[in-house]
C-alpha cells in the first residue's frame, strides 16, 4: 500500500554513500600586497584602472589570493604558498583566476557552499567593479552568483592601507562534503 506522509526539510536524502555524514567545514583567508607603479591592478579577475597596481609574484590579485586560501583552509590543504610558490618561475605574472581554477580542482568532491571576500583598500573606488567580480569568481568555481560576496572597505585613512601603500583582503569559505 502506498501512504502519504509531511515531511520535513530536515530530512535528507540517501541515495548513495557520499549522502551519508555531508559535513560543512570553513576557512578563512587574508593576503597583503604593496601598491607600486608599473603593475595593473587586478581583482577578483577584474582589470581596474589605476595608476598603481599590485607588486607579487603572480599578477598578485589580492582579493583571489586571499580566496584561494579560504578553500584551501576549509579543505584542510594547506595555503597557495604550498601549492603555488613564488620561487617556481612557472607563476611568474600567473593570472590568479587560473590559480583559483586550479585551488577548485583540488577540493575534490565537494560543494562549495558560499564565498565572502573583503578587500580593503583606500583607492580606487572598487563599488562600480563589485558585479563584475562576484561574476568572475561565480563562473570560475562553478558556484551562483547568490553564493559569492565580494565588497570593499577603506580604513579611513589608517594604517598601509589607509596611506595608500598597499591593499589587503579577508576572504571566507564554507565548503560541503563527506570528510
Amino acid at each position: 500500500r502506498v501512504a502519504l506522509v509531511e515531511g520535513s526539510s530536515a530530512n535528507y536524502k540517501i541515495t548513495t554513500r557520499e549522502d551519508i555524514h555531508m559535513a560543512v567545514k570553513t576557512g578563512i583567508g587574508y593576503d597583503v600586497h604593496r601598491l607600486v607603479p608599473g603593475r595593473k591592478l587586478i581583482l577578483c579577475g577584474t582589470p581596474i584602472p589605476s595608476n598603481l597596481g599590485l607588486d607579487g609574484h603572480s599578477d598578485a590579485d589580492v582579493a583571489v589570493h586571499a580566496l584561494m586560501d579560504a578553500l584551501l583552509g576549509a579543505a584542510g590543504l594547506g595555503d597557495i604558498g604550498r601549492h603555488f610558490p613564488d620561487t617556481d618561475e612557472k607563476y611568474k605574472d600567473a593570472d590568479s583566476m587560473k590559480l583559483l581554477a586550479e585551488v577548485k580542482g583540488m577540493l575534490g568532491n565537494v560543494r562549495i557552499v558560499n564565498v565572502d571576500v573583503t578587500i580593503i583598500a583606500q583607492a580606487p573606488k572598487l563599488a562600480p567593479y563589485i558585479d563584475q567580480m562576484n561574476q568572475n569568481i561565480a563562473n570560475t568555481l562553478g558556484i551562483p552568483e547568490s553564493a559569492v560576496n565580494v565588497k570593499a572597505t577603506t580604513e579611513e585613512g589608517l594604517g598601509f592601507t589607509g596611506r595608500g601603500e598597499g591593499m589587503a583582503a579577508m576572504a571566507t569559505a564554507a565548503i560541503e562534503g563527506s570528510f
